[in-house]
């Protein structure tokens, strides 16, 4: 069996703030989202790279501990025994 996710980065920015939104994408992938968020300081260069990279990795780490909880949530479901993730 192969199964494909995608991960949809879509941001939004207005010179100094920069927002993400992380979906996962595919046939079989959950529908979850994370979201995050930069704010340039006004000392600091515009470069619209260094705020992606930044809401971008927040949005990652929030879909990352969504889609986490989510795994917990159903492993505890099943009740066959307390659920510990290893990784």
């Amino acid at each position: 069996m192969q199964n494909q996710w995608d991960v949809q980065l879509t941001f939004e920015e207005d010179g100094v703030h920069t927002s993400c939104d992380a979906r996962l994408a595919g046939a079989r992938a959950p529908g979850l989202a994370g979201h995050g968020e930069s704010v340039r300081s006004v000392a600091d260069r515009p470069l619209a790279r260094i705020g992606e990279e930044m809401a971008a990795s927040r949005a990652l780490d929030d879909l990352s501990a969504r889609l986490r909880a989510q795994a917990d949530g159903e492993l505890a479901d099943e009740g066959h025994r307390p659920a510990y993730l290893i990784f």
